[in-house]
């Protein structure tokens, strides 16, 4: 049995919370520890369940790993091995596939299990494999595992079918230390894909064109250790921000990056959500007049696809009707049918559009976390909500966002976990 939230809803938020550091960058930052024998340090990573599984992914393959603080790493990849990597929790997160495209810079032939994460549609790693191919891997799936040969790596043109940062970031890791020039067009622009650029950098990586969509990589012999801080969540500060217009009083949401926010906010703000911002910070104020919008997500610098689930809480309590439009994932909607159960008017056009009508008072209901991102507007609803909402699953949520119920509480709101 899964560990519960309950929920009291309808409390006033008040004080400070601030941001961790991005999940989705943390995971191919920590893969770019095995392109380098040299010891790597990385600073603000999240306490969550996917960072954790995946420096113990590394800790398998032979990586030492000394924590310097809470949040601070010191690791060294000078001896390692594919044969002692841990398959099983390679299988747990889906940000597992980038070290896909660290691993064939050390080794001729390994073997890795299909990744998992999110149910939110049909996600499968093709891109990924047939891109890394073209730079010389060669790679076969034998039931849920994969086995991988190379000989030489050697630079390549490639162009993806879609802006896919976990494609992006295999590839990068994998071109930094092949022969030549490697060119990708397409690439992904995301925070997790410009702060692995960052590192890499820092490690004398020659890239240039890093945040665009043409990345132009010349591989070099080796790379050097270095030392990194990771880039703050953006998808952890929208949703803070939302939990803050959607109950009485007024939070501090600190140690925000607006690079990723821009869009996001100026959407909030077209809502009728209330705030002020600071050099790194957001002051949110309760927000009760809110009106309808047309949301669609796109890859950066678009509206940011994780964003879309959290915003359609605001818009039940929009007046009028709202149309998000999510063109990047079939199955995310999945949510929406526990909104409904508390009361939401929603109306699923089909797997990538739906209208909500608003505003509706939302009640407190038994309700189910799907992953990560929806067990987040789980709990913004009953926090919104009349009454005691109770959530399942709540281990989708741990994998995103840490001890959320920890910092909500000392925020004002009445949520709890029960262990089972």
């Amino acid at each position: 049995m899964a560990d519960k939230f309950i929920i009291n809803g309808g409390r006033d938020l008040a004080g400070e919370i601030e941001v961790r550091g991005s999940k989705n960058a943390a995971g191919p930052c920590l893969a770019a520890v095995l392109l380098t024998k040299q010891e790597c340090i990385i600073d603000n990573l999240p306490l969550i369940l996917d960072i954790k599984n995946q420096i113990e992914i590394l800790k398998s393959l032979g990586v030492s790993v000394e924590y310097l603080s809470e949040r601070k790493v010191k690791l060294k990849a000078d001896n390692i091995s594919a044969e002692k990597m841990d398959l099983e929790k390679f299988s747990k997160t889906r940000m597992s596939v980038v070290l896909v495209g660290a691993l064939l810079t050390r080794f001729h032939y390994f073997r890795f299990s299909a990744p998992g994460g999110d149910k939110i549609g049909v996600r499968p790693i093709n891109i990924q494999l047939k891109a890394l191919e073209k730079l010389g891997a060669k790679i076969k799936k034998d039931g849920d595992f994969y086995d991988v040969y190379r000989e030489e790596l050697n630079g390549a043109e490639i162009i993806l079918s879609e802006f896919s940062p976990t494609a992006t970031e295999a590839l990068m890791l994998t071109a930094v230390l092949a022969k030549g020039t490697t060119i990708i067009k397409g690439a992904a622009s995301e925070t997790s894909v410009q702060d692995l650029g960052n590192m890499l950098l820092k490690m004398g990586a020659k890239i240039k064109g890093n945040g665009t969509h043409t990345l132009i990589i010349e591989g070099v012999e080796s790379l050097n250790g270095c030392q990194h801080s990771i880039v703050s969540d953006h998808l952890e500060a929208g949703t803070f921000i939302v939990a803050s217009a959607l109950t009485a009083g007024k939070v501090v949401v600190k140690n925000i990056d607006f690079d990723y926010l821009d869009l996001f906010l100026e959407k909030l703000k077209e809502i009728g959500v209330i705030f002020e911002r600071g050099d790194n910070q957001v002051t949110v104020f309760h927000s009760p007049n809110l009106t309808s919008a047309k949301v669609q997500a796109l890859p950066h610098p678009g509206f940011p696809t994780d964003l879309l689930p959290i915003i359609v809480t605001i818009l039940t309590r929009a007046e009028g009707k709202s149309l998000v439009h999510d063109p990047l994932y079939e199955g995310r909607f999945g949510y929406m049918g526990e909104l409904k159960k508390m009361g939401a008017d929603i109306e699923v056009v089909d797997p990538h559009r739906a209208f909500i009508f608003g505003p509706k008072n939302i009640q407190g209901v038994n309700v189910t976390s799907l992953d990560v991102r929806a067990g987040a507007v789980l709990i913004l609803a009953g926090l919104m909500a009349d009454g005691k909402t109770v959530i399942d699953d709540v281990y989708h949520i741990d994998r995103g966002y840490e001890r959320i119920e920890e910092r909500l509480q000392k925020l004002g709101a009445d949520i709890k976990r029960i262990s089972a």
